[in-house]
């Protein structure tokens, strides 16, 4: 397997590894007489995300004529989401994908698309996401040496744990709990009751086996593929956030390209967008199968009575103007 360190060493990290042209070989991460663009993602070759980025490495093959072409590095290869996001900005690697909640302290137009009960389903998320809300949101990252190329929805965020169901946020009391290292779920875990634990996605199962942790929150997909559930055995369908996840390039590297490949690249990303919903609808489902005929025990929650516990947080974040008014939009596709 790649590593971070094996990655950076093979002069691939160093600034402007996007731009390797005339190298010999194919299929193991060189171009021939092109340019090579390398793509991360923390998640399982499967993944619905991981699959959307390999279509669009097809695609920008394809209808390049083999000019332009991309190398991926799933399974967390070259490390974890907060050190893709510093080596996309400074170019070391070209294209990452990255869950929201870990961007919403540097990008704060985030942080409107992570509040609890912001989207009350996948279709209204989806809606808001297609009717302008992405594209608003996406924008925001050209100040940080980003550009944002996509919006992956990631379904529901749930509780699970090793100890009991979860009904009202009482249940959650004293639970440790793994969140993202982000203000927003602290905080949120804080007014549930739970004691918040910031992790990386890749430590949560041994966290649960060693009794560091209770559990975490997710969605369903990511439950099954990291096999979360063979340690936790309650599911509970909070669906206290629809946090999506975010497809980001380096500005230098999107930079680098030529004005017709910058469109194509921004054209199928788009376009991957509906790639990764319909891989995502087919392998939530089976997700949900498998985990149930596991053993997993899943409960609905009183929904209302978490919404409520939320709700100081979410008056403190409509305060920001900005915040203010991309809910605004997000609430009229309700």
């Amino acid at each position: 397997m790649i590593t971070r360190r094996g990655f950076l060493a093979t002069g691939l990290g160093a600034l402007g590894a996007s731009a390797l042209a005339g190298c010999s070989g194919s299929g193991n991460g060189t171009a021939v007489g092109g340019r090579l663009l390398t793509a991360t993602d923390v998640h399982v070759a499967d993944y619905p995300t991981v699959t959307a980025v390999k279509w669009i490495g097809q695609e920008l093959e394809r209808r390049s004529g083999g000019r332009l072409r991309l190398a991926q590095y799933h399974s967390g290869q070259l490390g974890r989401e907060s050190e893709a996001i510093d080596m996309a900005r400074f170019g070391a690697i070209d294209i990452t994908r990255v869950y929201s909640g870990a961007l919403n302290n540097a990008f704060p137009l985030t942080r409107a698309l992570c509040l609890p009960y912001v989207f009350d389903s996948v279709a209204h998320m989806r809606a808001a996401l297609d009717g302008g809300i992405a594209d608003a949101v996406l924008a925001g990252f050209e100040s940080r040496d980003l550009v944002g190329l996509a919006i992956y929805d990631s379904g529901a965020r749930c509780f699970y744990n090793t100890k009991h169901p979860i009904v009202e946020p009482h249940d959650l009391h004293g639970l440790k709990l793994r969140v993202a290292s982000s203000d927003i779920f602290l905080q949120l875990m804080r007014l549930f009751g739970a004691n918040p634990t910031p992790m990386s996605l890749g430590e949560t199962f041994s966290g649960m086996e060693t009794h560091m942790i209770d559990g975490a929150e997710n969605n369903m997909r990511s439950f099954h593929s990291s096999r979360h559930f063979e340690a936790a055995h309650y599911w509970s369908e909070s669906r206290h956030s629809y946090a999506p996840d975010i497809l980001l390039m380096s500005r230098r590297s999107f930079d680098a390209l030529a004005a017709d490949d910058r469109r194509l690249l921004l054209e199928l990303a788009r376009e991957s967008v509906q790639v990764m919903r319909r891989e995502w609808d087919a392998s939530e489902d089976k997700a949900r199968q498998e985990v149930l005929a596991h053993g997993v025990k899943a409960n609905e929650v009183d929904v209302a009575a978490f919404a409520a516990a939320a709700a100081p947080l979410l008056r403190d974040y409509l305060r920001q103007p900005e915040i203010a008014a991309l809910h605004r939009r997000i609430r009229e596709f309700a």
